[in-house]
């Protein structure tokens, strides 16, 4: 064997040895979730559930670190430019994932420069209104809303050109109405906004929502999934009256590209114990969440197929960020 063959056959077993130990050795220290939204938010309550169960399987903290700011892209892009060494990862949502390429010039790119670990869960958004809008379905809310021609205001939860963004000027544009777009930094403080009536209106994520449902500090008009939900069966579908509609928060957990496959391969696997647990899965089940099965090679092309996806609905619908 002439010396390139031996130098190229030497490296290719050296790295054969080194992803095992990578995931041997990880994690090495603390481990930060970055959260680029505000606390109290769907991505924050999922990433504190993990964080929680990470830090007892591995004795290793894991850090959950709220990082708003730029519709949740201030945190996604200081993740990106993180070490990749499984350290420092991300849960970043729909908007975050595949609406902002769309909407924004970002200093990365979603697609290239994150590798995918797990996707945590999907909820569906839940249409609500302050209990000072005299409306209880979807019909009522639209004739209200058309008496009250621009006057009711719609909180954007996770700024401008977030899911829940979106999802308020399809369900408007397509409704026939007109309302006032409020941008929030996360979706905590747009619900506080709501139940306290300084707002009217917002579709949200269905883990951040509903329990304010059930205590009765907001009410329930639709949910954006494709079928009623088991917990809530009375409760109507956007789609009963527009059809086609579907919308909903899908939580993704990435690292930064170049993570070794060993490392992200434990972190998947980890995800996936997290979420199969009884007690993981009725809480999840109660807020109205569903576990993902996705590998992290699903969720790679789930990532490519719906980055465009969304970016020909935005172009369509003509929504923009300002």
């Amino acid at each position: 064997m002439n010396k390139r063959l031996f130098t190229i056959a030497l490296s290719a077993a050296l790295t054969a040895i080194a992803l095992p130990v990578a995931a041997q050795t990880w994690p090495a220290k603390p481990i930060k979730i970055v959260v680029p939204f505000p606390a109290g938010g769907t991505s924050d309550v999922l990433a504190r559930i993990l964080g929680q169960k990470m830090t007892e399987s591995w004795g290793q903290p894991v850090v959950v670190e709220n990082k708003p700011g730029s519709s949740g892209n201030l945190g996604a892009d200081a993740v990106a430019k993180s070490a990749p060494d499984g350290h420092t990862l991300v849960l970043m949502d729909v908007g975050n994932l595949v609406i902002s390429p769309a909407l924004f010039k970002l200093p990365f790119n979603v697609a290239n420069d994150f590798a995918p670990v797990a996707m945590v869960a999907y909820s569906p958004h839940l249409l609500a209104v302050s209990t000072k809008v005299p409306a209880n379905t979807p019909a009522e809310l639209v004739a209200y809303a058309k008496a009250q021609k621009g006057k009711l205001n719609y909180a954007v939860a996770a700024g401008m050109g977030s899911a829940s963004h979106l999802a308020g000027v399809m369900y408007a544009q397509r409704s026939g109405i007109e309302w006032g777009y409020v941008p929030y930094k996360g979706g905590a403080q747009a619900i506080t906004d709501l139940i306290g009536g300084q707002v009217d209106v917002m579709f949200n994520g269905m883990v951040a929502t509903y329990p304010h449902v059930k205590a009765g500090k907001i009410k329930l008009i639709a949910i954006s999934s494709a079928k009623r939900n088991a917990q809530m069966p009375d409760t109507p579908t956007v789609a009963e009256s527009l059809p086609g509609f579907l919308t909903g928060s899908f939580q993704g957990l990435l690292a930064p590209a170049g993570t070794p496959k060993a490392v992200i391969d434990k972190l998947h696997a980890e995800v996936q114990r997290i979420t199969a647990m009884p007690d993981v899965r009725e809480r999840l089940t109660t807020l109205g969440a569903e576990p993902s099965s996705m590998s992290p090679a699903e969720f790679g092309n789930w990532l490519k197929a719906e980055i465009p996806a969304m970016a020909k609905i935005v172009k369509d619908e003509k929504i923009t960020a300002e």
